[in-house]
C-alpha cells in the first residue's frame, strides 16, 4: 500500500506529514442541511468563497446536490449550479477547487474549468467517474457509504464496522489506481453519518488511525453532523465547538483533510496541532 506524506491536486502539492488541510464547504444548493441555501445566489456565493479563502481554506468544495433526501435534481441542473461556479472560483482564487458530486458528467465538466478533485460520496457508483478523473489528471475522494446518496438508511447494520469500511476503502482505492489515477491524488473518507448511526460514526472517528494507516490522505467530515447533535443533544446551529473538538481528535489520529463550515475555527485548530506534531523531541 502507498505510504505518502504528500497530496497532489493539480498544480497544488501539499506536505501533509503533520499538517491537516482545511476544506471549506460551498453549497450551491437551495436546501442544504446547514445553511438552507443562504448563499445559493451567485453574488452571495462568491462573497462566501472570498471569506473562506481569507480565513485560510486550502480547498474549496463546491456541491450542487445535497447528500440527503430531497427534491430531484437533474444532471443539467446540477451542471448549471456547479460548473460556472467552479470556473469562476478557479479564476478568482489561488486555492484547490473540489467538486462535490457523484455524477461523472458533472465532474468531467468541472475538471475542464479548473476543479482538481472529485469528492464522490457514492463510492464511485457511476462507472465512468474514475475514468474521467484519470483523463483529467484529477484527484478523487473514495468515500464509504452503505447504500447511496439521497437514500434514507433507516437502520444501518454492520457485522464488523471497522473491517467492512476498511475493506471497502481498500477496494475503491485499488480501482482508482487501476485506471491510472496518481496514488498521491487519492483521498479516503470513512463517511461519517453516511449510512451510519451515531455509534457507528463515533467508532469510526475514534479509530481514524486505522484508516490513515492505509497510506492515503484521510478526509474527515465532522462539521455539524447528526452524530454530534445526537450525542450531545445539540441542534444544528449549536454544534460548532463540538465539531471543532471532533476535528481535533480526528487530526490527532491521522486525519489530514477536514471538511468544514467553520474555516476560521478549523484553521486555528489545525495550525495548533501542526505546531504540536512538528515540535522536536527533547534529546536525552
Amino acid at each position: 500500500m502507498v505510504q505518502s506524506k504528500f497530496l497532489k491536486l493539480g498544480k497544488y502539492n501539499f506536505d501533509i506529514t503533520n499538517r491537516a488541510l482545511v476544506m471549506g464547504i460551498l453549497n450551491r444548493t437551495p436546501d442544504s442541511f446547514f445553511d438552507k441555501g443562504s448563499y445559493f445566489d451567485l453574488d452571495l456565493f462568491f462573497k462566501k468563497a472570498e471569506t473562506l479563502v481569507t480565513q485560510g481554506a486550502d480547498i474549496l468544495d463546491v456541491g450542487g446536490v445535497k447528500a440527503g433526501v430531497g427534491d430531484p435534481v437533474s444532471e443539467s441542473e446540477e451542471i448549471d449550479r456547479v460548473v460556472f461556479a467552479v470556473q469562476e472560483l478557479s479564476l478568482r482564487f489561488d486555492v484547490a477547487i473540489s467538486v462535490d458530486t457523484w455524477n461523472s458528467k458533472v465532474a468531467e465538466e468541472s475538471f475542464k474549468v479548473g476543479a482538481v478533485l472529485g469528492n464522490d460520496i457514492s463510492g464511485f457508483q457511476d462507472p465512468n467517474y474514475l475514468k474521467v478523473a484519470a483523463e483529467a489528471e484529477a484527484g478523487v475522494v473514495a468515500t464509504h457509504i452503505r447504500l447511496g446518496p439521497r437514500i434514507k438508511d433507516v437502520n444501518p447494520h454492520y457485522d464488523n464496522l471497522l473491517e467492512q469500511v476498511k475493506s471497502f476503502l481498500i477496494e475503491k482505492t485499488s480501482q482508482a489506481l487501476e485506471v491510472g489515477i496518481d496514488p498521491a491524488s487519492i483521498v479516503i473518507d470513512p463517511g461519517l453519518d453516511l449510512g451510519k448511526n451515531t455509534q457507528h460514526s463515533l467508532e469510526l472517528l475514534r479509530n481514524s488511525n486505522i484508516f490513515s494507516e492505509l497510506g492515503f490522505p484521510l478526509l474527515l467530515a465532522t462539521s455539524n453532523k447528526d452524530f454530534i447533535g445526537e450525542l450531545l443533544n445539540l441542534d444544528i446551529k449549536s454544534r460548532r465547538v463540538a465539531s471543532l473538538a471532533a476535528a481535533s481528535l480526528g487530526v490527532s489520529r491521522g486525519g489530514r483533510i477536514i471538511r468544514c463550515h467553520d474555516v476560521k475555527g478549523t484553521r486555528a485548530i489545525v495550525n495548533s496541532l501542526e505546531a504540536i506534531l512538528s515540535s522536536n523531541p527533547i534529546s536525552e
